[in-house]
């Protein structure tokens, strides 16, 4: 192989090991894709998740289970519900560990 051949080889898989390290979406792969309810009654909440940020999604997500398998709802967590929400699953978690 002559040197222009392997200098093409070489830029090659140089351009595709960089293209490899960049992210595919810029917000990542969130479970809400959209901002999401602002509120949801009390009576019809079955579960609630709270998803903080991570690698795959640099936003905080509040996704609600509603009873009888009408589905999930995501929450707006900017919304009043979601703040409350939110702050009553971290009061929980740090009860908790005060505890042990």
């Amino acid at each position: 192989m002559n040197m222009k051949g392997m200098a093409t080889v070489l830029a090659v898989i140089f351009c595709a090991t960089i293209v490899q390290g960049f992210p595919m979406f810029k917000g990542g792969r969130c479970l809400c894709t959209h901002p999401g309810v602002k509120a949801v009654k009390v009576a019809d909440i079955e579960k609630v998740s709270i998803i903080y940020p991570s690698n795959s999604c640099d936003k905080t997500e509040v996704i609600i289970t509603l009873k009888t398998h009408k589905g999930q709802r995501c929450l707006n967590t900017k919304s009043k519900q979601a703040k409350v929400i939110i702050k009553k699953a971290e009061r929980r978690n740090f009860l908790k560990y005060q505890k042990v």
